[in-house]
């Protein structure tokens, strides 16, 4: 069985509230309070832990019963951080589509949300719990860090948790509240410019502060992860800001690929290929681990959800697939992929090459299940219409199930930043004109390509369509699909098309609008200080 960090203890960080009448040490040994929680950095850790565990668990009691976010806005099952992730992120492009009707869903695809749908919600509280947390936990611990190295190593972790949720919040909601203090004060709004300044300084500041590259536990974040997140807010500062910073994009980009991360190249289950051990149960001890900068933690036994992994396992399952293949007990048969993504297994970048580059070849990381699947799509709701897509199982690199016998719930971690990504954000920053060396890039991309049995590219291949492509083929259903298209202006534009984009069976444009989400009407309706983003 796998340890992982946040389940230290889940139960070390309270919420508590008091008068003043009532601001005393408590007499009972077994009640816990914050005294305790931050008396010494053994005790603070689990609070911490709680920060981490709030990207991964719903709620207090296991899969359902307790959850964090209030049920009438969002299923419980459905609040995970890294499910909704998949659904705005995937199931919104090209990627992915999910033939569920459950409410909102289907609008996701169709680019039809509106300010009650429940995933656009759900992803909002999500991420300002994290904040809330991070808020909680900075100022708590902050006496213990002046004096305690490994305390202050724990308020970097929480202001790198902090920014990260703040540049999801800017990413999807753009001009949201900026808060970094717990207040019973409604906070006024802010915009997307002061949100990535703040998220720049924040990233820029840990990185001084954080532990050495991979010196810290496995799950918890290092310098290395603050890096590798400004390289990726720096290549999407287009979007964000209407600047240009392919450069820093660039310098953020080297100092990752200079530390100890590596890509995985260990073949453990002996099938050709290194590429499938990023998505297995094991992949905290593979060697995958290696290439994880940010991941989320997941195990069958003690921390269930139906999100996370097992939702990245079992959804995509249905028709002639076995369960059993993947170390479940069985498909939801929701999740598919359109011909867009299958199409970019099948190119050729010339016909003509002088260096002979082949017209067709085997990619290990086009994971699809054809049999019985159509290749084009005429209706989204039915299972057999797209291929099946077999990334992420729950076996071991010996064929191995995970540790729930049940078969329900899933042990592979998922990463949310790996090494691969920031290969190819260098790649791109160097194609827009950032600087850089073009003959680096190239190695880069070929190093991930080599390691998926593609061949090898030119320099003169070497385009930012041509990454856009291959962004898709390394990291398909890894929830950055979204934006990678919007910083391409591909993503509601006539400039791209896929099956059912906007509700068309061939795909057609949505409004700009569309780009980013709508705040939530439960938020508007408590907060007056906020105005809904145009157009909802």
């Amino acid at each position: 069985m796998k340890k992982i960090f946040y389940l230290f203890t889940l139960t070390s960080m309270i919420l508590v509230s008091c008068h003043a009448d009532l601001d005393q040490v408590p007499t009972d040994p077994d009640l816990f309070t914050e005294i305790d929680v931050y008396k010494d950095a053994d005790s603070a850790k689990g609070a911490l832990a709680k920060i981490y565990a709030s990207l991964a668990v719903t709620g207090q009691a296991g899969p359902a019963g307790d959850p964090d976010i209030d049920p009438s806005l969002i299923d419980e099952g459905f609040s995970q951080y890294t499910r909704i992730l998949y659904t705005l992120n995937v199931c919104s492009t090209d990627e992915a589509v999910v033939g569920w009707g459950d409410p909102g869903l289907p609008n996701i695809h169709e680019m039809s949300w509106d300010i009650n749908n429940p995933w656009t919600q759900g992803m909002y509280f999500r991420l300002a719990q994290v904040v809330s947390f991070s808020n909680s936990f900075i100022e708590n611990a902050s006496d213990l860090a002046s004096s305690n190295t490994e305390a202050a190593y724990f308020v970097a972790e929480a202001r790198f948790l902090r920014a990260y949720a703040y540049l999801q919040l800017m990413d999807m909601y753009a001009n949201v509240p900026l808060v970094t203090q717990v207040t019973t004060e409604l906070p006024m709004q802010s915009n997307r410019t002061e949100i990535f300044t703040f998220v720049e300084t924040e990233l820029t500041e840990v990185s001084l502060l954080l532990p050495e590259s991979r010196s810290n536990e496995y799950g918890r974040v290092d310098k290395v992860a603050a890096w590798a997140l400004l390289s990726r807010l720096y290549l999407n500062a287009p979007v964000y800001t209407g600047s240009d910073m392919n450069s820093q994009a660039i310098a953020n980009a080297e100092k990752v690929i200079s530390s100890s991360y590596s890509l995985n190249t260990s073949d453990g289950n002996g099938n050709g290929s290194a590429y499938d051990e990023l998505f297995l149960a094991d992949n905290n001890t593979n060697g995958a681990q290696n290439e994880f900068i940010f991941v989320v933690q997941f195990d069958g036994l003690n921390s269930q959800s139906w999100g996370g992994s097992t939702f990245m396992v079992h959804a995509p399952i249905g028709g002639s697939m076995n369960p059993s293949l993947f170390g479940v007990n069985g498909g939801w048969a929701g999740l598919r992929t359109t011909k867009a993504l299958v199409e970019k297994f099948s190119y050729s970048i010339s016909s003509s090459d002088p260096d002979g580059y082949p017209l067709s070849w085997s990619d290990s990381r086009a994971m699809f299940h054809t049999d019985g699947q159509s290749y084009e799509m005429e209706k989204v709701p039915k299972f057999s219409e797209g291929y099946g897509v077999t990334k992420f199982k729950n076996v071991d690199t010996t064929g191995a199930a995970g540790s729930d016998s049940s078969g329900d719930h899933v042990d592979t971690d998922l990463s949310l930043i790996r090494l691969a990504e920031v290969y190819l954000n260098y790649a791109e920053a160097v194609t827009k004109g950032g600087g850089g060396s073009l003959a680096t890039a190239t190695e880069l991309v070929n190093q991930l390509r080599s390691r998926a049995g593609a061949p090898n590219i030119l320099s003169s291949h070497l385009t930012s369509d041509f990454i856009l492509d291959e962004r898709s083929r390394e990291l398909y259903w890894e929830g950055l699909r979204r934006s990678d298209l919007i910083r391409h202006n591909k993503f509601v534009t006539s400039n791209y098309l896929w099956p059912f984009k906007a509700g068309a069976a061939s795909g057609k444009a949505s409004d700009d609008y569309r780009k980013i989400f709508p705040l939530p009407e439960a938020v508007l309706l408590v907060n007056s200080n906020l105005t809904q983003n145009p157009n909802y």
